[in-house]
């Protein structure tokens, strides 16, 4: 029986063909060559693969999509055509330790050399992966060993794998597996005091948390989660970051079904499930592990931070995620009073709404130490909330300090991934190295009794502790400060109207104007600009991340370029020996398409030798055939990056897919000066907004304070005497 041929719906041929889903449209209403709808309904039709492809190479279109969005479609052909996928994991790890020539080649072979090659690679992935089946290609699978080496080659094993992982939880219909934020993994990790040898995460998923342990050094790792796909996923994942470490990953639930009962570890990370009601709790009552009571049936998050000290040896740490109720939910009350008497309980951490799913609440970060055995009382808990507004990331470009408001903000709210670490880890050392004389930071820090936790309610919630405690503030100094801070304010406000009142433009007439395009793709390779990347981390040794520590060379972020600041990465994170280094004149333009601030600039004297860090694309124009100002505003448009970019929950900008108007250079010169007064007007009311938030808080705060008088409104002066 024939195959059917494989079909591609309007948005598939948009991103083969790097264009937008209404190019498309238009090509079907003006061209009666179009190729006819093979399949599908009147509203959601389905074209024959080949046939659209034939059509697109006579028009000189070429593929724009990039090669993880080649190995999704294709992975979804092929699944559609033969009702089955092979399972590719194996050969992700394999192919991961070949070089570039090794994967071109690969790629370039027939169909019978490449089914021969992937599954030699296969069957030596399978030695080094535990309880992994053998695997065989068919020639029909061709097609999907082809994208893979390519996208392995282009975008680093980490791409191809969460293209895989996410089909196969499409196919298996799993819901609620969420990725952690690599900056939210990284700052659990650097909770963790030093480095401990052993790392435990009883719901790895796909394995963020050990990756971030592994970064700092661990080696060895051990992951459980019940969803098998995750579970290999994860193990994979590890082993292509971590090749020194022992992995060791298993598929079960961690609280039925424990596949570590006898582990002691040195630390545990986890972002456990949250609201699952139906956890084990009848079947589980007199568990061991409950040493500080029996969670109640809707508290399986407090079951969670048992299972994670049972697994501590004694002086161990875990960190764990988990959502605000735990924190002061009736139920839980008896739990708690227990964690924070017996000392277990040593911090708990505020983040702010966005940092992580579900995005619409402020997740919480519980640190926890078992008890040792004699060891000494444990008096007080800290608690932190980074969720203070007007958290100051650095100086922005020009000295302007970028700053970000994530506390009632919506789920797009750019998160100060710097600004959090910085404030958390700044507390919790300065209270881990003397408890006692730990003075904290009134509306951040504050160290609270254990006997004035042990009330009624037990209320652990940080934002209201912090705020409870209260340092006297002079009111001198207070009135200066606040003086200092309004009159930078009306310059700031004086100089957004100079910048605002420049006319850089004027009206198009009747209608708007319309321009011929080209694709990045296109352009690139016609020598009108390069684009750079930082490929994904590789398989390297511990020995390579510390000689790339030495290096004092900043990197640039896609959260600078939304925030307007100047290079703020770490450069020990970045793990690649293969990032770019920056040049002024340069485009950068974020690759996740989400949170507020602009998405493109042009890199100035202040970004300069930087290195370009990871979801950042570099265009590097010609300057005889491009002019950097314009290249940044067109790439830059709301409407270019909804074109240009896949994904439902993430956002990814495809570079290749960009499109420019095809302007003489002395056209592109006067819009790139336009574009250069848009930017600096962003500048100058990031500015102003973060003076006129901090002068309302200076004020606000000294009126409630008692350290501010209002004026009388007959005299203009305050009122003789304050009290009441």
């Amino acid at each position: 029986m024939p195959q059917s041929s494989a079909q591609v719906t309007a948005a598939e041929i948009s991103r083969i063909a790097g264009v937008t889903r209404a190019t498309v449209s238009n090509w079907r209403r003006r061209h009666e060559d179009f190729p006819a709808p093979s399949g599908g309904t009147d509203s959601s039709p389905l074209y024959d693969l080949e046939s659209v492809r034939a059509w697109l190479a006579s028009r000189g279109h070429v593929s724009a999509a990039s090669p993880s969005e080649e190995l999704r479609t294709t992975l979804r052909l092929h699944a559609q055509s033969s009702g089955s996928t092979p399972d590719l994991l194996l050969l992700v790890l394999a192919a991961a330790s070949h070089s570039a020539e090794e994967l071109t080649a690969a790629a370039q072979a027939s169909d019978a050399d490449l089914v021969a090659r992937a599954e030699r690679d296969a069957v030596a992935a399978a030695d080094a992966v535990p309880a992994a089946n053998p695997v065989r290609f068919a020639a029909g699978d061709a097609p999907v060993l082809r994208a893979l080496y390519a996208c392995v080659r282009n975008e680093g094993g980490q791409a191809a794998l969460g293209v895989l992982a996410e089909r196969e939880l499409e196919d298996s219909a799993a819901s609620g597996a969420y990725r952690t934020p690599p900056p939210l993994a990284d700052l659990l990790a650097r909770l963790i005091p030093g480095v401990p040898t052993r790392v435990l995460d009883p719901a790895c998923g796909s394995g963020t948390l050990l990756a971030a342990a592994a970064r700092r050094g661990t080696g060895e790792l051990y992951g459980q989660d019940t969803l098998p796909v995750q579970a290999r996923r994860s193990a994979v994942s590890l082993m292509l970051t971590a090749p020194e470490a022992t992995v060791t990953v298993r598929a079960a639930d961690s609280l039925r079904a424990d596949a570590f009962p006898g582990l002691v570890a040195d630390a545990v990370l986890c972002n456990p499930p949250f609201g699952v009601r139906d956890w084990g709790h009848d079947e589980l009552a007199y568990d061991p592990r409950w040493a500080y009571g029996v969670p109640p049936r809707a508290e399986s998050e407090l079951a969670w931070v048992q299972h994670a000290l049972s697994h501590l040896t004694p002086g161990g740490y875990a960190a764990v995620i988990l959502p605000p109720a735990t924190a002061g939910r009736a139920s839980g009350r008896r739990v708690r009073a227990e964690l924070v008497r017996g000392g277990a309980l040593r911090a708990v951490i505020a983040l702010p709404v966005g940092a992580s799913t579900p995005l619409h609440v402020g997740l919480q970060i519980w640190v926890l130490q078992r008890p040792e055995p004699g060891g000494p009382e444990r008096k007080s808990v800290l608690f932190v909330d980074t969720a203070t507004e007007s958290q100051a990331v650095g100086a922005g470009r020009g000295g302007t300090p970028a700053t970000t408001r994530a506390r009632g903000g919506s789920r797009s709210s750019t998160v100060d991934w710097a600004g959090i670490t910085s404030r958390a880890l700044e507390a919790w050392q300065a209270f881990t190295a003397d408890p006692d004389a730990f003075e904290g930071e009134p509306g951040v820090a504050h160290a609270a009794g254990v006997v004035d936790l042990l009330d009624d309610v037990v209320d652990l919630t940080p934002a209201r502790l912090v705020r409870a405690s209260r340092v006297e503030v002079d009111p001198a100094e207070l009135s200066a400060r606040l003086d200092a801070t309004r009159r930078g304010l009306i310059e700031a406000a004086k100089s957004l109207a100079r910048s605002a009142g420049q006319e850089e433009w004027s009206s198009a007439g009747a209608g708007a104007r319309e321009w011929r395009t080209a694709t990045v793709s296109d352009l690139a390779r016609g020598g009108a600009l390069t684009v750079l990347r930082t490929l994904p981390e590789g398989p390297r040794g511990r020995e390579d991340v510390e000689g790339r520590e030495s290096g004092a060379r900043a990197v640039l972020t896609g959260s600078d370029i939304a925030h307007g600041s100047g290079p703020t990465g770490d450069p020990a994170e970045l793990r690649s020996d293969t990032a770019p280094v920056i040049t002024a004149g340069d485009v950068v333009v974020r690759a996740v398409a989400s949170g507020d601030g602009p998405m493109a600039r042009v890199a100035g004297d202040e970004d300069a030798g930087a290195l370009l860090g990871h979801h950042v694309h570099l265009f590097r124009p010609d300057p005889a055939r491009l002019d950097a100002w314009f290249l940044a505003g067109f790439l830059g448009a709301e409407e270019n990056i909804a074109g240009a970019s896949t994904g439902s929950t993430v956002l990814t900008v495809s570079p290749g897919r960009l499109r420019v108007p095809l302007l003489p250079l002395e056209e592109q010169r006067r819009y790139g000066r336009a574009f250069c007064h848009v930017d600096e007007l962003r500048a100058e009311a990031r500015r102003a907004r973060r003076l006129a938030q901090e002068t309302a808080r200076l004020l606000a705060d000294g009126l409630t304070g008692g350290q501010l008088l209002p004026k009388s409104v007959k005299t203009g002066r305050p009122p003789e005497s304050a009290s009441t």
